[in-house]
């Protein structure tokens, strides 16, 4: 674990730097309101190793950064998965030390991404706080095109929104990137496209290949359970697949594209 020695280690640089590689940094109440856990929390959670120590800035005052914001949302998704404490300590302590605030969002991705919707409904003035910024409607747009949020309207005309916590960090950060609104809506669009046109390839294969030569074969009741279950199980691991090959072609395509 780090300890309050360790202020200058690679692994707390990287849990302070950003991705573009400026730094940025909150207090602890900043952590707090835009992560959506108390104070309190983010005191115990250190205590107990599940967040690196934050770095000492002027007047000795601790500052956190998008790494720890991104830690915050992954021990969240992993509570929604009903991990008691313990498991959760045993699961953080697996990780690499250095991982970047990115990295830790895409892990967190993978453990999400077959959990049901668990967005929260909130106002825009809590949205607000969350993104620790105000936002534009231009902002809630870009947002909405990124998948990040949905608005909703209730019966007496109210607009709210529906927010997944794991993403909001990771939209806001967007919001930096001169992007308009049609090109995210592009990006939207080709990633749906070619994940859909994934899922439909990988499940005819899976249908094909594996479970209609089985289930022309099987006798025993118990073994095509079995085989049902092993099927349903295998979600988890193919998304982590699919993250994983993603995250290593996207990294050489910008290797050609723009170089180190």
């Amino acid at each position: 674990m780090l300890d309050h020695r360790s202020g200058e280690s690679e692994a707390l640089r990287m849990a302070m730097d950003d991705d573009t590689g400026g730094p940025e940094s909150f207090t602890v109440d900043q952590l707090a309101a835009r992560a959506g856990v108390t104070v309190r929390t983010i005191r115990f959670y250190s205590t107990r190793g599940l967040l690196p120590p934050p770095c000492l800035g002027p007047r000795r005052v601790g500052r956190y950064g998008p790494g720890h914001l991104s830690r915050l949302a992954l021990i969240e998704e992993l509570q929604h998965q009903g991990l008691t404490l313990a498991a959760i300590e045993r699961y953080l302590r697996r990780l690499p030390d250095d991982l970047s605030a990115n990295d830790l969002a895409i892990h967190r991705a993978v453990v999400a991404s077959w959990v049901p919707d668990a967005a929260a409904e909130t106002t825009r003035a809590e949205l607000e706080r969350r993104a620790g910024r105000p936002l534009t409607d231009e902002d809630i747009d870009k947002l909405a095109a990124m998948d990040v949020l949905r608005r909703e309207e209730d019966a007496d005309g109210e607009v709210r929104f529906r927010v997944d916590p794991g993403l909001l960090g990771v939209g806001v950060q967007l919001l930096a990137v001169p992007m308009t609104l049609t090109t995210l809506r592009a990006a939207r669009t080709v990633l749906l496209d070619q994940a859909r046109s994934t899922a439909r390839e990988l499940t005819r294969l899976f249908h094909e290949e594996v479970w209609g030569p089985y289930e022309a074969g099987a006798t025993d009741p118990e073994e095509v359970e079995s085989m049902k279950s092993l099927s349903a199980h295998m979600q988890p691991l193919v998304v982590q697949a699919l993250m994983t090959a993603f995250q290593r072609s996207l990294t050489e395509e910008l290797k050609a594209t723009y170089g180190r």
